[in-house]
């Protein structure tokens, strides 16, 4: 028989398509044609795979050989496909029965001397091969830990072409040396890593010793982590430098639970087909961390490259933390290319080549400093920026791209206390990360019935209608929307950060204390309840901190100081009567700012004792 056929897989970004391989001899001059849409390393196949078969003791076919990759509108790309055309050619040859890889799926490389090679993507390629019915998959001994993990498949690793056709011919399998590269990872998987990505997806030893304990200070900070962990939160961090972003940033992929069995599929897919699995690891059951520099292009970010894209950093992510440091540094381009994937859970990219879809829901964390010196603050000390470059600098991080983050925390600088004096009651990463689960299995278990699994995935109309909140508890955020302080989005992201709030701390429902945190978190305005205190049953009781100098002190009796016509539930707030054109409330009329400098000094007089005559 002068024909035979057996299968593979081409991967469309981390799909897979199964191709059928088809060798046919006829009479003629010999020739080798190789037809199916190839690229540039699948079509140099025709060399690698004569020279493999020669110096694996097999004759080649002295006759006009033609292969054909069906179906063949789907473009091919990569050496994968070597080791299937092998045997494509030995069985048209009958070498082998035509019948024994017909049923088969055969993914590797060919080296010229016979050894099969490790390829990327052999996760998704089986993965593929198991939806598409097949049973029996043949790839290199080094990958092949890697494609036992899908189950229902029976994986058959080989070291060399020999190896393999003595397996299907019933012959004793030839002894091969050891692994020339002594249990170091091949050098083809090294030459397809990422390293500008900075992707760590796996625990090493570094990030066993990052420990939230370490962070000096930062209360408000942590417990915005904790917060943005258990719910899936997307998180700004705003502060001069050293203040400790960097710091959190890096303790927020240990805070998050392990990955469930799908999810680390779907990880270990997307690491896979970039060429990211550690040698001896094939399944990565821990979050990743993606952490590119501000100079990272477009497609490394999104996804791209020539022919058909590959995964970015927002898909190296997925499932885990795309930290962006020193956000406003990054192209605008790029940082407005995130919008779809913060919103959709991921990106579909098109080219020339085609389109695809790419998984990307991930907890993006952003961190700036307020100026380009840093030291930018209210107070204006030691800034020499001037306000234009402030504005600019402030501007590169688009409103549309803040309106999808739903926690913005000012990290302040740590005080001389905080950082000489050891601090007892700083909570480990262990203690948060026991919270953050117990938080996440609240969630699940009242989202069992439908799609989501955080509280960030739940859309806003099922959060408004679906579960209910308790009495008056949008009240003030029913207020800043009238007034335009927040949007439809920025709404339904409250609520969700609120739900958050109350399953951390064991409500079974939000209250109107959660969804003032909530908004709290948001905006950085105070609605009635403090960021930092001891309140019983929120977030572990953390300890209180005092907030920016130039904030009014509160009240004795718990208030946060004299009604602001700006503030919510006070007196000013809501008029007895429609403001004319010549009162305070009317858009006309100026106001002066809330907080000026003439009424702290008239604060702090009032507040100073008499003395005998009556006077301050």
């Amino acid at each position: 028989m002068a024909f035979a056929r057996t299968c593979s897989v081409a991967l469309v970004g981390v799909d897979g398509v199964i191709v059928e391989v088809q060798a046919d001899l006829e009479p003629g001059v010999a020739a080798f044609t190789l037809v199916g849409l190839p690229d540039k390393a699948l079509s140099e196949a025709r060399d690698r795979v004569r020279a493999a078969l020669v110096n694996s003791g097999e004759a080649w076919p002295q006759r006009k050989l033609t292969v054909g990759l069906s179906p063949a509108s789907v473009p091919k790309s990569g050496s994968g496909f070597d080791l299937a055309v092998a045997c494509a050619v030995l069985a048209a040859a009958e070498r082998l029965d035509p019948a024994s890889i017909a049923e088969l799926l055969i993914i590797g490389e060919l080296g010229l001397d016979g050894r099969v090679r490790p390829v990327r993507g052999v996760l998704p390629s089986v993965l593929a091969a198991a939806d598409a019915g097949y049973q029996r998959v043949v790839v290199a001994e080094q990958t092949a830990p890697e494609a036992s993990l899908v189950p229902g498949v029976s994986v058959i690793g080989v070291r060399s072409l020999r190896q393999l056709v003595a397996v299907l011919t019933g012959a004793p399998a030839p002894e091969e040396p050891p692994d020339p590269f002594g249990g170091r990872p091949d050098p083809l998987m090294a030459g397809l890593m990422l390293p500008s990505a900075g992707v760590r997806g796996l625990p090493d030893d570094r990030a066993a010793r990052l420990d939230m304990a370490d962070v000096a200070g930062q209360y408000e900070a942590r417990r915005a982590l904790e917060i943005a962990a258990a719910g899936g939160h997307h998180l700004y961090l705003k502060g001069p430098p050293g203040a400790g972003k960097t710091m959190l940033a890096e303790r927020l992929p240990a805070l998050l639970p392990p990955l469930t069995r799908k999810e680390a599929l779907e990880v270990s897919a997307v690491h896979s087909v970039a060429g990211l699995l550690p040698a001896g690891r094939p399944l990565i059951d821990t979050a990743p961390y993606c952490a590119p520099h501000h100079s990272t292009t477009m497609p490394a970010i999104v996804g791209g490259g020539s022919g058909l894209p590959r995964p970015g950093a927002v898909s190296l992510a997925h499932r885990g933390v795309l930290f962006l440091d020193e956000a406003p540094e990054f192209p605008v381009r790029v940082l407005d290319a995130l919008r779809q994937p913060l919103e959709s859970g991921e990106v579909v990219i098109a080219r020339s080549a085609g389109s695809l879809r790419l998984p990307a829901r991930f907890l993006l964390c952003l961190a700036a400093n307020p100026c380009p010196c840093g030291r930018h603050s209210r107070r204006g000390e030691g800034c020499e920026c001037s306000p234009a470059m402030v504005s600019r600098y402030q501007g590169r991080l688009s409103g549309p791209l803040l309106d999808r983050v739903d926690l913005q925390v000012q990290v302040a600088p740590v005080t001389r206390v905080e950082l000489m004096e050891r601090d007892t009651t700083a909570e480990s990463t262990e203690t948060v990360a026991a919270r953050v689960l117990a938080a996440r299995e609240r969630a699940a278990a009242r989202l069992a019935d439908t799609p989501w699994r955080t509280n960030a995935e739940v859309p806003g109309h099922e959060l408004r209608t679906r579960w209910q909140l308790a009495p008056g508890a949008l009240n003030d955020a029913a207020r800043q929307l009238e007034r335009g302080m927040l949007t439809a989005r920025g709404l339904d992201r409250v609520l969700r950060v609120a739900w958050t709030v109350a399953d951390l701390a064991g409500r079974d429902r939000p209250d109107q204390r959660d969804v003032r945190t909530a908004l709290v978190l948001r905006t950085g305005v105070e609605h009635g309840l403090p960021m930092s205190g001891r309140a019983p049953g929120l977030l572990g009781s953390v300890p209180a901190q005092r907030g920016p100098v130039d904030e009014p002190p509160e009240e004795p009796d718990g208030t946060d100081g004299p009604a602001r016509p700006d503030h919510p539930g006070s007196p000013a707030a809501e008029p007895a009567h429609p403001a004319g054109p010549g009162d305070p409330g009317h858009p006309g009329h100026p106001e002066p700012p809330a907080w000026s400098a003439r009424a702290k000094r008239t604060r702090a007089l009032d507040r100073q004792p008499a003395n005998e005559d009556g006077e301050a």
